[in-house]
Order: C-alpha cells, then sequence, then structure tokens
C-alpha cells in the first residue's frame, strides 16, 4: 500500500535533486562567461541588451544545464516530460529566488517590469527545452532498447542455428558401434 507513494517520493526528490544540480552546474558555467563578457557588455549601448544577456546568463541553468540533464536522466530512467521539467525548474528556481530574498530582501526578487518579463521569458523557454530533452530522452532510450533487443533476437537465432549445426555433425560422426567397448566373446567349447 505504501510502495506506490515510497516511488513516487523518490521521484519528487530526484526532481528536485535534478534542478539543484543544473543551477549549480549553470551558475558555474554562467559566473565565468559573465567574467569574461563583463567588459564587453558594457561597452553595448543602451539598457535593454545588457538587460538581456544578463538574464540570460543568470538563467543558463534553466536554458542550457537543465534541458541536458533532464534529457540523460530520461535515457536511464521512466521519466514523464511535464512534471520533471516544470519541478526541476521550480526547485531551481525557488532556490534562486530564496538567495535573493536572503541577500536583499523583497528589493531582491523584484527589479523592474522588464526583467520580470524577461525571467519569466527565459523560465518559460527553459521549461519547454527540459519538456523537450526528457521526450527526445525517451525516444532514444526507446531506440536503443528495440536495437539491443533486435541485437539479441539475432545473436539467439544464431546460437539456435549453431546448435542445430553441433547436433547434425554429432549424428554425422557418431559410430556405429560404441567406442571403447569390445564385441562379446564367442564362447569356447
Amino acid at each position: 500500500m505504501l510502495e506506490p507513494l515510497r516511488v513516487r517520493l523518490r521521484r519528487f526528490q530526484f526532481i528536485l535533486g535534478l534542478g539543484f544540480l543544473a543551477l549549480m552546474i549553470g551558475s558555474v558555467v554562467s559566473v565565468s562567461l559573465a567574467y569574461r563578457l563583463s567588459t564587453r557588455v558594457e561597452d553595448l549601448p543602451g539598457e535593454l541588451p545588457r538587460l538581456v544577456i544578463g538574464i540570460v546568463l543568470q538563467n543558463l541553468w534553466v536554458l542550457g544545464a537543465l534541458p541536458l540533464l533532464c534529457y540523460g536522466a530520461a535515457r536511464i530512467l521512466e521519466l514523464k516530460p511535464l512534471s520533471t521539467s516544470l519541478g526541476a525548474a521550480l526547485s531551481g528556481e525557488f532556490f534562486v529566488l530564496s538567495l535573493d530574498f536572503v541577500r536583499d530582501g523583497m528589493e531582491g526578487l523584484w527589479s523592474g517590469w522588464e526583467a520580470a518579463v524577461l525571467r519569466l521569458l527565459a523560465f518559460s523557454a527553459g521549461v519547454f527545452l527540459s519538456h523537450r530533452a526528457v521526450a527526445k530522452g525517451r525516444a532514444a532510450s526507446a531506440r536503443t532498447a528495440a536495437a539491443a533487443q533486435a541485437r539479441a533476437e539475432a545473436q539467439k537465432a544464431e546460437y539456435l542455428e549453431f546448435l542445430r549445426e553441433a547436433e547434425k555433425g554429432g549424428e554425422r560422426s557418431a559410430p556405429s558401434e560404441p567406442v571403447g567397448e569390445a564385441p562379446p566373446p564367442t564362447p569356447e567349447r
């Protein structure tokens, strides 16, 4: 009775961990890119291009790392595309918002309409990309399983053919008299 609940709980924990891992990996990459691009981005004219690049770099975890992790996980496990992509993205975003709130208070959660809309667009695009990655990962896993099944069937047929040939060869080479036994002696009178 409790087993379905345990399975759901494990899946929920896995999805939370997937979002957190994507956040950590994406943050490392985005900090490295932001450091390298900082002088070039500052030289751009206007505020909007800098804001767009900043939002993309901040959400690199949901736009790049999460879809890659979802694809890899879907190749191994049977995951549901919508719940996996949305759950992992929400868990990562919740952690980001929690850090922003702890660091800057309520001001850290709101940085203007333009930034909020761009963050929502980046989040939505990341969920969409992750959804497709899970679907493609499941399809690739199914193709791999079908190919492995076909190879196993071919190998099984090959082994059966080898066994038949060995049995035929054994029948042909079998002597009419058993080897090692002498004919019975004739009685002497």
